[in-house]
């Protein structure tokens, strides 16, 4: 058991890191190419292993969710997001919601991160 309430303190540190430097990775040179690469493996999953396992699919959350099943944990939401906003503020979102904004926050990063990534550099 007690391996189980390491893997999720893990999962409770990599899934939030992952998802606020998807947000923001594009803000600092240094990485902005290892955040548009995060990004679209992200977008990935989403969209291409979604087509197998459903819109939004990240095998990170179902590897968590499959952790707090060990630890008797049931009921989770489907989106991670939702799981965490919910833990964080209390408060119950509504799925459609959670996936609008997640969604939202997602394209933005990503149209941001491919034009920091693909403008030309300047001359000067």
């Amino acid at each position: 058991m007690f391996i189980y309430q390491v893997l999720n303190v893990f999962f409770m540190i990599l899934h939030p890191a992952i998802i606020i430097f998807n947000l923001f990775g594009w803000i600092w040179k240094k990485t902005r190419l290892a955040n548009l690469i995060l990004l679209l493996l992200t977008g990935g999953s989403w969209f291409i292993l979604g087509i197998f396992y459903g819109i939004g699919y990240c095998p990170i959350t179902q590897w968590h969710w499959e952790v707090l099943q060990h630890l008797g944990k049931t009921n989770v939401p489907e989106s991670y997001v939702k799981y965490l906003a919910e833990k964080v503020t209390g408060i119950s979102f509504s799925n459609h919601l959670v996936d609008i904004v997640t969604a939202t926050c997602y394209f933005a990063a990503l149209v941001l991160s491919l034009y920091v990534n693909l403008r030309k550099k300047k001359h000067g």
